[in-house]
């Protein structure tokens, strides 16, 4: 393999913002050293995959992840029924400061999945990504010059295939999930939140614009769960992978992930994944997880951080 390793650029970012970034307070209280626009490349090409290896990553989370989001859920009880437990951090704390109880989360998720009324309830994010992705609301008028929320919103998602096999030289290639009047009933504004795609040569690359990442722990899974978009995408629209770029505003690291960020420097990325995908399904949206394999990978321990909420 010539030249350096495809992580290091992410360990040097991870270096320079713990050494140099601007400390502050933030909204969850836990305070992070913080850089501003800092941006990533990747190359896709040859069913390579952006995974890190300086610590493991489970990527087969971060798959079932981006197939909840394309499938436009917005309740947790999908994942946990999977074993995925990325999301209950946000409604277990919601609850457990409504009711005063003190739940821990195996608790939580045993009566997410035993019970319909308490899971629609409680395990509500509100129109978080998916929503946005594939259901964004769009109002009609209505007598009296009101306007009603229609039954189907704008399917971003469905769009921007049609685009890329009808017109690959648009500059509008575009889906967000910053939908500005819904911020306040997302249990978390989107922070993977702009992505945008390019087509030349027969190849398809994608940029991925974040508005806050936490690099300890969140850009492991959105930088594959992009790339692995990217690979989905090409593969319906008949094209190349081409690259991810990934882009950030406020790219942070948490002050209690110190043990994290002095661990992880002290390891040497190894190794060069490959993603592949087992089939062609009909449509983006009848991906499933026994699709995708990674070979090649062998990663160095995980470590374990604590996640702010």
């Amino acid at each position: 393999m010539n030249g350096a390793h495809y992580e290091q650029q992410y360990l040097d970012l991870l270096r320079q913002v713990w050494d140099h970034g601007d400390e502050r307070r933030d909204r969850t209280g836990v305070g992070t050293r913080s850089l501003f626009g800092p941006t990533m490349r990747f190359d896709l090409s040859d069913d390579r995959i952006p995974l890190l290896t300086t610590k493991r990553v489970a990527w087969k989370t971060a798959t079932r992840e981006m197939l909840w989001f394309l499938s436009g859920s917005t309740n947790i009880r999908g994942l946990v029924e999977q074993g995925v437990h990325i999301w209950t951090d946000w409604p277990l704390d919601t609850y457990n400061r409504a009711t005063r109880e003190a739940l821990d989360r195996d608790a939580f998720e045993a009566r997410i999945l035993a019970d319909d009324a308490f899971a629609a309830r409680w395990g509500e994010l509100g129109p978080v990504y998916g929503k946005q992705w594939v259901d964004w609301p769009v109002y009609e008028p209505v007598e009296g010059g009101l306007y009603r929320k229609a039954d189907r919103g704008i399917d971003q998602i469905a769009a921007l295939v049609t685009s890329l096999r009808t017109n690959p030289t648009s500059r509008r290639h575009i889906f967000t999930g910053w939908n500005v009047a819904e911020l306040d009933r997302m249990a978390l504004p989107p922070c993977h939140m702009t992505y945008q795609y390019h087509v030349a040569d027969g190849k398809l690359s994608g940029m991925l614009w974040q508005r806050s990442c936490d690099l300890g722990l969140g850009f492991a899974f959105n930088a594959f769960s992009a790339a692995l978009l990217i690979r989905m995408l090409a593969q319906q629209c008949d094209l190349a992978p081409g690259e991810l770029v990934w882009s950030c505003g406020d790219a942070h690291v948490y002050l209690n992930h110190a043990h994290l960020v002095e661990e992880q420097l002290t390891r040497t990325p190894r190794g060069e994944p490959r993603l592949t995908i087992a089939r062609r399904p009909e449509t983006i949206f009848d991906y499933a997880i026994g699709d995708f394999a990674v070979t090649g990978y062998d990663p160095h321990a995980h470590i374990a951080a604590p996640v702010a909420v």
